[in-house]
């Protein structure tokens, strides 16, 4: 889509240094202006929308958005604050040349990755149905990572993007919590960043996967990273700018 590397509407130099105190599991996160970036996973209509591609599986999509309202308003927080933001989208090239076999037979399902739904071809770059919820749109000057994979490191140049803005900590959204936002996770925490999972800000179609992920992100201390809510990365966010 765009390969603009600026995202914050402050350059990173002027922002004031941290820490903006998180209250979080398993214990406070601090999170660095200068050295961190809002990562929104997969919030695309196939997922989110009545008529695409989770809801053609049998999935309840009204479990995921759930998702979309604390997203919103943790999102405009995070751009009045100047905060880098990016976004990930699953799908594959029109060719299908990087969809693997199994990927593609995998579910048994009669309509699959490639095929014909209701809002172009099924998890295609450049379909409607692959592209982000307009409430959740990404702003000019955000990253969009297309992805072929559940993680967001995979094959993609997200690692070189933060690498090159210096981020060192992520706060992850999206969609879903078992699955990409997990997978994404462990990527990172394995590549050396920090991960707060934003709880009320991911979703699952399986409520029960959704709190096993959050609470295998959280556990021994934080193995994977930390988990906290909407709420208390806003108002962190909010005391810190009254601070300034």
């Amino acid at each position: 889509m765009r390969a603009i590397h600026q995202t914050s509407s402050e350059p990173a130099a002027k922002l004031a240094k941290g820490p903006v105190r998180i209250e979080a599991e398993p214990y406070e996160f601090m999170l660095l202006p200068e050295h961190c970036a809002l990562v929104i996973i997969d919030m695309q209509r196939d997922f989110l929308e009545p008529g695409g591609f989770g809801e053609m599986l049998g999935n309840d999509v009204s479990q995921l958005r759930g998702a979309i309202e604390p997203n919103r308003k943790l999102l405009a927080a995070w751009r009045a604050a100047g905060l880098s933001v990016l976004h990930t989208r699953e799908g594959h090239r029109p060719d299908l040349a990087d969809l693997p076999p199994a990927k593609k037979v995998r579910g048994k399902s009669k309509i699959t990755i490639g095929d014909a739904g209701p809002m172009g071809r099924i998890l295609v770059r450049g379909e409607a149905g692959h592209d982000i919820i307009p409430e959740l749109y990404p702003e000019p000057g955000e990253p969009v990572i297309d992805k072929p994979g559940k993680g967001a490191f995979h094959a993609t140049d997200l690692h070189a993007i933060l690498q090159h803005q210096n981020v060192k900590q992520l706060v992850v959204t999206g969609v879903t919590t078992e699955v990409c936002v997990n997978t994404t996770v462990r990527e990172a925490n394995d590549r050396g960043y920090d991960c707060l999972v934003v709880d009320d800000c991911c979703g699952s179609y399986f409520p029960e996967f959704h709190a096993m992920g959050l609470k295998m992100i959280k556990a021994q201390g934080g193995i994977f990273g930390w988990v906290s809510s909407s709420d208390h990365v806003i108002k962190a966010l909010a005391d810190w700018k009254k601070a300034q």
